[in-house]
């Protein structure tokens, strides 16, 4: 489905259509680390699994479970979440949060993000209003 939603857009806008599993491999590593920054975003606020995978998917990032769960306990070893098992509507649920020192990473990472941001920002906007322009061998 997601190939033809594509199809249809790249054909509406005259875009050549990019090779579809090259699409989706380069696709994916851009959402990983896209994932990571969501994650540690949306546990600002105390979530379990299954209410942080709805509120990602709520938000355009739909995640399996196989990508989520792993990546919750990779954060958590690395210092960034916290976590802890409790009983709700009977039954036992673990809850994840951002820890101290998961609150500073996001901060550093949402900086990095805004000067990637405007860095790309910049060389795209420098693309589309110039022409080839030669570049100096001390560039």
């Amino acid at each position: 489905m997601r190939h033809t939603v594509n199809t249809i857009q790249y054909m509406a806008h005259g875009i050549e259509q990019p090779d579809p599993a090259l699409f989706d491999n380069l696709r994916l590593e851009l959402r990983r680390g896209c994932l990571t920054v969501a994650v540690l975003a949306a546990l600002r606020s105390e979530q379990y699994g299954y209410t942080l995978r709805k509120l990602l998917g709520e938000h355009g990032l739909v995640v399996d479970e196989g990508t989520l769960y792993p990546l919750l306990r990779r954060l958590e070893s690395q210092g960034l979440l916290v976590s802890e098992w409790r009983e709700e509507s009977k039954r036992n649920k673990r809850f994840y949060r951002l820890s101290p020192q998961g609150a500073v990473m996001l901060s550093a990472l949402l900086s990095e993000w805004r000067t990637i941001d405007e860095s790309l920002d910049g060389i795209l906007s420098e693309s589309s209003h110039a022409t080839a322009r030669p570049v100096s061998a001390g560039r």
